[in-house]
């Protein structure tokens, strides 16, 4: 997986608003008092789920394509940063304790680099990324 971005619902809710689905991501569920609340909430949400996802340690699903009226959303960008260095962990076949003797730390460090509710130095992140043979990249697009 390359992007941490997928595509969004927006629903009309009966008392206003939208309620917000995601179709590869089902347990993500919030709602917005309008678009651009909707799509604030389910980047937040998205985070979550993403947490859920590294600490479960499941495998996240590869994003579809955006259809008709739909939006394309993505967590908060630490959280893309952290699910980068997981995705490329996974993919190494590299353990936590492996990737710290790399990095010369401890393998607590390695943990909360991983750790989506603790704030990581991105630096520290592209650093571990590029021990797996990846590069971190992050980019600029118009809204």
């Amino acid at each position: 997986m390359e992007r941490f971005e997928y595509a969004v619902i927006l629903t009309p809710a009966d008392e206003g608003g939208f309620v917000v689905t995601c179709r590869d991501l089902p347990q993500l569920v919030t709602q917005g008092e309008d678009v651009a609340d909707a799509l604030s909430e389910a980047s937040d949400a998205m985070d979550e789920v993403f947490a859920a996802y590294m600490q479960g340690k499941l495998q996240f699903p590869a994003p579809s394509k955006a259809r008709g009226g739909e939006y394309q959303v993505a967590p908060p960008a630490a959280t893309v940063a952290k699910a980068a260095l997981y995705v490329a962990m996974k993919e190494a076949h590299v353990t936590n304790v492996q990737l710290a003797k790399q990095l010369g730390v401890d393998e607590k460090e390695v943990r909360r680099l991983l750790d989506p509710h603790y704030a990581s130095k991105l630096p520290r992140i592209a650093q571990a990324v590029a021990i797996l043979g990846k590069r971190l990249v992050i980019g600029l697009e118009s809204a």
